[in-house]
């Protein structure tokens, strides 16, 4: 496999079949799962504290239909490697009100299932870590050992809403064992403590690192001692806790995630009060409304010869492909390429991830949102090709870009 040559670098997704080894209940409506990783498939999942793994498996909706679900779930612990050369994944589900995986897999996963699992994806890791791998340290090697990763003594904030702190949990361990002088705030907000995931090893790290870690839990349905940690962390409570309770001078870098609203809160309040943009690490769980591809085919589309289409033309693994593609269907990129193309990497379709990405080659489109990518792969061309439509009568976009 082809290494990214610093820590942020995308790779394809690819899944391969894993086994269930350990399911751990951490709330009534949270679980924590580890998947064992064979050392022949160990190269295929290495990854860095922040990163997420994809779910496939097919389910029987309502209608007895069996059809495909695909769930995307954050790494919560730090990459470890065994002697014999396997390796494990750890990734936390909680519990979605009508959320079809979620509550098949809080009421009956357990250790021995098998499930295909994406190999590891995402950008929200600690640019420290990448700025280590960049002045040499091997990659290969780091990202079994993150504590080669995050050498600078660095200031760190992050917050955190419910399943939000999942990633966080996997930065937070890796950033304090990395450096002696290392400090992180943690802000974790949740309706109230039986909600808490991680609770213990949460207390744990607390314990470990004394001087270095400071837990703020703001519980919205449940009263604390502290006025100011009870309620709903709004734009008030947070200003007040980053005057009064955080170390929030000199901040090396802020973490941000959970739901929309709570991370584009957190964001407007950090760039008023001056926080440069390229700081501030941040991922969503969900944007409210994604519109996700029926299973992995895409949904169906008539063309009439008749009416007007797209061309569309991508290349994935090599081999070319073209299509026509109504212009009334006014559908995705990417549901297109499902059409033909079954393989095509995707994760969320909701402009999260980052999964769908793709090189623009030529003709142009337009975004509706972006969640996933940064301004220096917006300025490369990239796409994401779940939330891209044409608009112009020819478009060729390279996922192997």
């Amino acid at each position: 496999m082809s290494i990214p040559a610093n820590a942020t670098a995308r790779r394809r997704a690819s899944f391969h079949t894993l086994t269930v080894t350990e399911v751990r209940r951490l709330t009534e409506d949270a679980i924590e799962v580890t998947f064992t990783v064979p050392a022949k498939l160990a190269g295929h999942y290495d990854y860095l504290p922040g990163q997420y793994v994809a779910l496939r498996l097919k389910m029987r909706d309502e209608a007895g239909v069996l059809r495909e679900l695909r769930r995307s779930y954050s790494l919560c612990a730090v990459p470890v490697q065994f002697p014999d050369g396997s390796s494990e994944l750890k990734v936390a589900i909680k519990r979605d009100i009508g959320g079809q995986f979620s509550t098949w897999a809080n009421a009956e996963l357990a250790a021995g299932e098998v499930i295909e699992v994406m190999s590891p994806q995402g950008a929200f890791v600690s640019r420290h870590a990448g700025a280590a791998v960049n002045g040499g340290v091997n990659i290969l090697n780091s990202m079994n050992h993150p504590e080669e990763l995050a050498r600078h003594a660095g200031n760190y904030v992050a917050i955190a809403a419910g399943s939000g702190i999942t990633p966080v949990m996997a930065l937070a361990k890796s950033l304090l064992a990395s450096n002696n002088e290392t400090r992180l705030d943690l802000v974790y907000a949740n309706k109230a403590a039986m909600d808490v995931m991680f609770l213990e090893d949460l207390a744990d790290l607390k314990d470990r690192y004394p001087g270095r870690f400071a837990l703020h839990h703001v519980l919205s349905r449940e009263q604390r001692i502290s006025p100011l940690l009870s309620g709903r962390l709004d734009a008030v409570k947070l200003e007040t806790l980053l005057d009064t309770a955080i170390h929030a001078d000199g901040v090396d870098e802020w973490f941000l995630c959970g739901p929309f609203d709570l991370v584009q809160l957190c964001r407007d309040v950090l760039a008023a009060r001056g926080v440069p943009r390229d700081a501030i690490r941040f991922e969503l769980f969900t944007t409210g409304s994604p519109d996700r591809p029926a299973g992995q085919h895409g949904r169906p589309v008539l063309i009439d010869s008749s009416e007007e289409t797209w061309k569309l033309t991508f290349t994935l693994d090599g081999l070319r492909a073209e299509l026509r593609s109504p212009v009334h269907a006014r559908e995705s990129l990417l549901n297109a390429a499902l059409r033909v193309r079954p393989d095509v990497p995707f994760a969320c379709a909701g402009g999260v991830c980052g999964t769908c990405r793709a090189k623009l080659v030529s003709g142009d489109v337009t975004m509706d949102e972006n969640y996933a990518l940064e301004p220096d792969e917006l300025e490369a061309g990239y796409i994401l090709t779940c939330q891209s439509h044409p608009t112009t009568p020819e478009v060729t976009v390279d996922y192997d870009g």
